[in-house]
């Protein structure tokens, strides 16, 4: 295990982002979120949580009291993934094994949302054809890449535009995955809206052609994504439910800040949220990812975009706003994005190589660096390998 070597940490334990705040029906003891990784670790077929990887997982980020959670992407349906170790919550075999890593977390005295969604055209369509399930998107022929292209039309399963009723379906999957996660203990729900997956579809004219309720206009394109929200409120309560968004990002063929109307359907997605506020049901947060994270496969520091910031959510949407997007290797800005007292931070692929991440922000620690290429991996190796910096430095490293 070897350090970042070119920056330098600095403590952050006299800023906003080691006080005490309010999420929802929660009380957390400081702003440090675990953001919601895509790791692939679960078994297959079945796309079951391994219980005994992901104990030790979760629970090695969870051990500061007062934590906040975020599992990785979590599939609602079999019919909404497109990968076999991507993880589901619509199975009893699935309910069981997340119950068991959930109270792990418990047992720290820290707090888990799940993070919802559904892959949409970023599926692998030989994947879905192999186990019976349409390759879908918002509109039909629309590839985000050649490769997948390729893939479904020597799978036979060309990309298709999701039909009203399949839409109405898919509403009812999202609360049946609700209903589950709150039944595991989680304490909340995020819709993942965000990075090309389904809801994003939507939302983009560049992958958006419908000409129906569901496509043309912002508020149409919006429609999806906000009936979902809708069903989700009814389903587990305002206070349990967050929201994560993208404006920026380009991953899957998205438009990003090319389109200079995306920030209106942004604003215009907000605007709606924070309306359904204004009638008694604020959701517990709006979480963003920033800027300089168009694509979250490039490394930190490249796609950076520099032309545009997410400040515009402050003056919409007035509950707490989690922000993400290299922010472990920037405390100066995390320093002053949480002067906002309604702000957290919520950090990624560091948290993966450094279980103990608060504790190091907080006293500013060095931060060990993370291998990639381990990210996906079917494996224990780059997922429950990486040491505490005590370990370390009783190891002698």
């Amino acid at each position: 295990m070897t350090f970042v070597t070119d920056f330098i940490p600095e403590p952050l334990s006299n800023t906003n982002l080691f006080k005490p705040t309010e999420v929802g029906l929660l009380e957390i003891s400081h702003r440090v979120v675990m953001s919601p990784m895509a790791r692939f670790r679960v078994s297959s077929p079945g796309n079951v949580p391994r219980k005994e990887w992901d104990i030790k997982y979760y629970s090695a980020r969870s051990t500061r009291p007062g934590s906040l959670i975020f599992t990785g992407t979590t599939l609602i349906a079999p019919d909404a993934t497109g990968f076999d170790h991507a993880p589901g919550i619509w199975s009893d075999e699935q309910v069981e094994q997340w119950t068991a890593i959930i109270e792990s977390i418990h047992k720290n005295k820290s707090f888990m949302f799940v993070q919802l969604g559904a892959l949409g055209r970023l599926g692998s369509p030989k994947c879905l054809q192999k186990n019976g399930y349409p390759y879908v998107s918002a509109s039909s022929g629309l590839y985000p890449t050649s490769e997948l292209e390729k893939e479904a039309k020597e799978s036979g399963n060309l990309l298709r535009a999701l039909t009203i009723n399949e839409i109405d379906q898919y509403v009812e999957l999202y609360k049946k995955a609700a209903s589950n996660a709150i039944r595991v203990g989680a304490y909340g729900i995020e819709l993942h809206c965000l990075v090309g997956y389904l809801m994003n579809q939507f939302l983009d004219p560049k992958s958006n052609h419908r000409t129906d309720q569901y496509g043309g206009p912002i508020e149409n394109r919006a429609r999806f994504p906000l009936e979902v929200l809708d069903a989700l409120i009814e389903t587990v309560g305002a206070e349990r439910l967050g929201i994560r968004i993208s404006p920026y990002n380009v991953f899957g063929d998205m438009s990003g800040a090319e389109d200079p109307i995306l920030m209106t359907q942004y604003a215009y997605l907000i605007s709606e949220i924070e309306r359904r506020a204004h009638k008694g049901n604020r959701i517990a947060y709006v979480h963003i990812l920033e800027p300089r994270v168009t694509n979250i496969y490039l490394a930190e520091g490249e796609g950076n975009y520099t032309g545009g910031t997410n400040d515009f959510i402050y003056s919409i949407w007035k509950g707490p706003v989690i922000r993400s997007g290299n922010y472990a290797l920037h405390p100066e800005d995390a320093k002053e994005v949480v002067k906002d007292n309604r702000t957290l931070i919520s950090y990624a692929r560091f948290f993966t190589s450094n279980p103990d991440l608060p504790e190091r922000l907080e006293k500013g620690l060095p931060l060990t660096k993370y291998n990639r290429d381990l990210f996906l991996a079917y494996t224990e190796e780059g997922y429950n390998d990486y040491p505490t910096y005590e370990q370390l430095i009783n190891a002698g490293i």
